[in-house]
């Protein structure tokens, strides 16, 4: 029996709904962490206002927290997360590694190249680990998340609406990225983040392949950057194919059941056909309204497979 309840910003109806309850998502969150390192004024914001280095495990539960809030969660919640992030960045400043310079970390460039790098890594990491999505229905997703952009601060009409608007924006940028000091600190740490001694071989086995695999899965002209030799492209499509196979094995409730359990709190709200699966993506709607524009698709790209990081 259908329920009927609030489906949040986005609904089951949207790509994101399906994408965003994929385990390779965590992959791809490593990868835009390693992305996002290679702006020197946002890796500057990240290591001056948070507790990265004492604290990796409770950040990445929080973005987490705040992408499954903001997919799966109501309108309501969605909204009060989004003022939440708002609200501490409106506080917090920076100072530039070059110029000294202080900056405010709410800068719109800044969060732009924040929500890039996020869903090019999401998008990337998903379709070459084999989540079925045309070119239609990868466009689809970046234009539904410019209701994420909003959310953060952005002004939806300046976000990217494609995946060749986010290439043309990877290109605009790249002059501007390095691999300074911070950004080598974040590398040497999400290949040896600290944790308990018991846990340093299971480190070692399991998380350090994670590491290197988002790793690898970044565009040729960050390894380029961090210094880093990667495998062939070829050989890193396999092992993204083959992590995604495994994990995809595992029952998805049995995957929702861990904390802080959206999805299930989502289907339960709104009844069993809204439990999100890869082949629903192809029932996103032409058109989502979300009260805000998209905006003209300018170049648009049909490279299949194309990622908008790697021209």
């Amino acid at each position: 029996m259908t329920r009927t309840g609030d489906p949040g910003l986005f609904g089951p109806g949207s790509v994101t709904w399906q994408m965003h309850g994929d385990p390779m998502m965590w992959v791809a969150g490593i990868r835009a962490l390693y992305l996002q390192a290679l702006h020197p004024r946002a890796v500057r914001a990240v290591m001056e206002n948070s507790d990265f280095r004492r604290d990796a495990w409770g950040r990445l539960r929080r973005t987490a927290h705040f992408v499954g809030t903001t997919t799966y969660g109501t309108r309501e919640a969605a909204e009060r997360a989004g003022a939440r992030v708002r609200r501490i960045h409106r506080m917090l400043t920076a100072t530039d590694p070059e110029t000294g310079e202080r900056y405010r970390i709410d800068d719109p460039e800044l969060l732009l190249w924040v929500h890039c790098a996020e869903i090019d890594s999401y998008l990337h990491v998903l379709r070459r680990s084999g989540f079925p999505l045309t070119d239609a229905q990868a466009d689809r997703y970046v234009a539904e998340q410019r209701v994420s952009a909003r959310l953060v601060g952005l002004d939806p009409d300046g976000v990217p609406g494609s995946r060749a608007d986010l290439a043309a924006y990877f290109t605009a940028v790249r002059p501007h990225l390095a691999a300074g000091a911070d950004a080598r600190a974040v590398d040497d740490f999400l290949l040896r983040p600290p944790t308990h001694p018991l846990l340093v071989p299971a480190r070692e086995v399991l998380w350090r392949r994670v590491a290197h695999l988002a790793y690898a899965a970044l565009p040729p002209y960050a390894h380029e950057l961090y210094g880093r030799p990667a495998p062939a492209p070829a050989v890193v499509t396999r092992r993204l194919r083959a992590t995604g196979t495994a994990l995809r094995c595992v029952p998805a409730r049995l995957r929702w059941q861990l904390p802080p359990k959206h999805i299930l709190r989502a289907v339960a709200r709104l009844g069993p056909e809204a439990r999100p699966a890869p082949y629903k993506a192809a029932r996103a709607p032409a058109i989502l309204d979300q009260g805000l524009s998209r905006g003209p698709d300018r170049h648009r790209d049909t490279t299949p497979g194309r990622s908008a990081g790697q021209p």
